[in-house]
């Protein structure tokens, strides 16, 4: 894209946002038009195609914060939309040239003084060199080359667009940090493309993970952009996080909380470990088995523990034999009441 594009193409209309919209609202808007325009959705339609064109180069330029500030100050400068012509003589009557513009933007020419002179701008050749016309704009935007990335004129091509897509990842596999195969659509219309990444280790559900050059290639092989990654972690029938720490239910018998016992309990590594139950154990109660848990770090040994609460399991029907034990049990203890004081507790 050239410097006169960007002289004459109001990127913030094409978007349809304000000129002084934050980069949230200026990706959203984005999102919207490139979703209505993308030729998946018009097929056929030339009109549509070029606008989706129009909407991915402003963005391009307003979603990274360097060319924004760039294009804005060109915009302010040429009032938004003057076209560039030969300023010399002979030039025609379509408006002022670089030579007008900078002319008056200096308020003097260079080399003489008189009114109605102009400044004179030439590209180093033989003899002694001298700045040339990109030295000048270089130092009036602040860079190297003086015209802004991909503009043809410098040697500093932005870099590609930032593509965002999603991921379903199972519970063991975010645990593990594994690789993962995405199909990444080309919002320029070109055909999908799948990506290879591996995931961060213990990524959590609902987190977005950036990952470097995964993006759109940029224009004259500048740097691709990064592809933003939306992890949703598939939930697990036994275990949830809670942090680095893993949490599950234990169902045991009454007898086995009346009694006390020693359980085998699963661990999500698939080895097992056994957990000694106090005789007396309430329905309710935590037991923290150390180091059972998510693994903190890819180069770090060291993982978080599984937290066990226990649940004591009523059964369905009884046996005539059970039974009878029960009802033996009660008859024995009828003298206790575990509601004792509840209806107190309530009422204060």
């Amino acid at each position: 894209m050239s410097m006169q594009d960007w002289a004459e193409k109001d990127f913030y209309d094409v978007l349809g946002v304000p000129h002084d919209a934050d980069a949230a609202t200026i990706k959203k808007a984005y999102r919207k038009r490139a979703r209505e325009l993308h030729p998946d959705a018009n097929p056929g339609d030339a009109a549509a195609e070029r606008r989706f064109k129009e909407v991915g180069e402003a963005y391009a330029v307003l979603s990274d914060p360097e060319q924004r500030r760039q294009y804005d100050g060109i915009r302010a400068m040429l009032g938004g939309g003057a076209r560039f012509t030969a300023g010399g003589p002979g030039a025609g009557a379509g408006g002022a040239g670089f030579e007008d513009l900078l002319g008056g933007l200096f308020g003097q020419a260079a080399g003489g003084g008189g009114a109605g002179s102009r400044v004179r701008f030439g590209t180093p050749g033989g003899g002694t060199p001298g700045p040339g016309f990109e030295d000048l704009l270089g130092g009036l935007f602040g860079q190297a080359g003086g015209f802004p990335p991909s503009t043809g004129y410098g040697q500093a091509p932005t870099r590609g667009t930032d593509l965002d897509a999603t991921a379903r990842v199972g519970f063991r596999d975010a645990l593990a940090g594994a690789t993962v195969n995405l199909r990444v659509p080309d919002p320029r219309g070109g055909p999908a493309r799948t990506v290879s990444a591996r995931l961060p280790l213990g990524v959590r559900d609902g987190q977005r993970v950036r990952l470097r050059g995964k993006g759109l290639p940029g224009p004259g092989g500048a740097p691709a952009g990064d592809l933003l990654v939306t992890v949703s972690v598939e939930p697990h029938p036994v275990y949830r996080r809670d942090g680095d720490d893993l949490r599950m239910t234990l169902p045991i018998t009454f007898a086995e909380a009346a009694l006390g016992a020693t359980v085998e309990v699963p661990t999500i590594d698939g080895t097992g470990v056994r957990v000694r139950i106090a005789p007396g154990t309430p329905s309710g109660r935590s037991l923290r088995v150390r180091g059972h848990g998510a693994k903190r770090g890819r180069q770090d040994d060291s993982r978080g523990d599984l937290l066990v609460t226990v649940e004591v399991v009523v059964p369905d029907r009884l046996e005539p034999d059970a039974k009878a034990a029960v009802e033996a049990f009660a008859e024995a203890t009828k003298g206790e009441d575990p509601r004792a004081g509840l209806a107190e507790r309530a009422a204060g």
